[in-house]
């Protein structure tokens, strides 16, 4: 079931995707933001009640910075969704694999100062040579986009995957400190709504343009709890070291069916350099994740963020 329940969660993150792409033709990346963590809100609440789990909590400050940063990526990858194809916000956003690699790689150099009177890490020129391969597929990927001048849409997607990878850290220390999935999720669904309505004051409020069209924001926020619960289910089925590694690399599946909407959906041409750099990507992600489970400089793979999402590492 721990496969069935990944291949779903990346399906209905895919799914959200499209329907942020067709409801951004009415509303702005701020209004989808605000009601997307409001319906989140509601749907956790009711979860959370259901579960009997309480929504107090003795860290507010923890989850007022998990939100901030996690708020951040998911609106930066709801804009990239907006400008560029479908399958291109995707992968980026699915990036934050290497940047916590590049992050761990960073740490490791720290130690390696002359001064530093600490215990050295050694550095792990695999995964030094995977991160390279992977940014050179991020070069060979956007290369449409700077063509079409959509370079400020690409760079903000792919900040989006670094966003991802600070708040799938933060969510390690809530989980490290005891807080249940459920009231760290409701927390991020708070702060969606209040960053979302704040950017609204910035970015103004589209006219109301009929119920037909404001239809398309009701499942993003249905499938991104849906995404979130079969993300959880995922990885709570995962009992062995092994099976968190398969299911963290499952999440790329989610490239696969954002690609398939791209093409079918909305007709894009990525050409040969963009699916190449998209395989590069791909391939990276899972090797950086198989090359830090095996204790290159920490001890457990972190999962690949997934697309608005939070359980355990969604920011969608």
């Amino acid at each position: 079931m721990q496969v069935l329940w990944m291949v779903m969660s990346t399906f209905l993150f895919s799914t959200m995707g499209v329907c942020i792409k067709y409801a951004s033709d009415s509303f702005n990346t701020a209004e989808i933001v605000f009601y997307r963590g409001l319906m989140g809100m509601v749907i956790l609440w009711a979860l959370s009640s259901s579960q009997g789990v309480s929504l107090k909590t003795k860290h507010p400050l923890m989850h007022v910075w998990r939100s901030a940063v996690g708020v951040t990526s998911m609106g930066c990858w709801f804009y990239a969704l907006t400008q560029i194809p479908l399958a291109s916000a995707m992968t980026l956003n699915y990036m934050s694999s290497l940047w916590i690699a590049v992050i761990m790689l960073a740490g490791a150099a720290w130690t390696l100062r002359p001064s530093y009177q600490g215990q050295r890490q050694a550095l792990n020129i695999p995964l030094v040579i995977t991160i390279a391969i992977g940014f050179a597929g991020v070069v060979l990927m956007l290369q449409p986009s700077f063509a079409k001048d959509q370079t400020a849409p690409a760079l903000i997607g792919l900040s989006s995957g670094l966003l991802s990878a600070l708040a799938y850290m933060q969510l390690g220390a809530l989980a490290r400190i005891g807080e249940p999935e459920s009231r760290t999720v409701f927390y991020f669904g708070l702060g969606s709504a209040l960053m979302g309505l704040g950017g609204m004051v910035f970015m103004g409020v589209s006219d109301w343009p009929g119920w037909q069209q404001a239809l398309w924001l009701l499942p993003i926020g249905v499938l991104a709890a849906g995404g979130q619960i079969t993300l959880t289910k995922a990885y709570s089925s995962a009992k062995t070291r092994k099976g968190t590694l398969v299911a963290a690399n499952l999440q790329y599946s989610g490239i696969v069916f954002a690609s398939l909407y791209s093409i079918f959906l909305f007709g894009d041409h990525l050409g040969t350099a963009g699916w190449t750099g998209m395989v590069l990507i791909t391939f990276c992600g899972i090797a950086a994740s198989i090359f830090r489970a095996r204790g290159a400089t920490q001890p457990a793979p972190a999962p690949a963020s997934a697309p608005g999402t939070d359980m355990p590492s969604s920011n969608h």
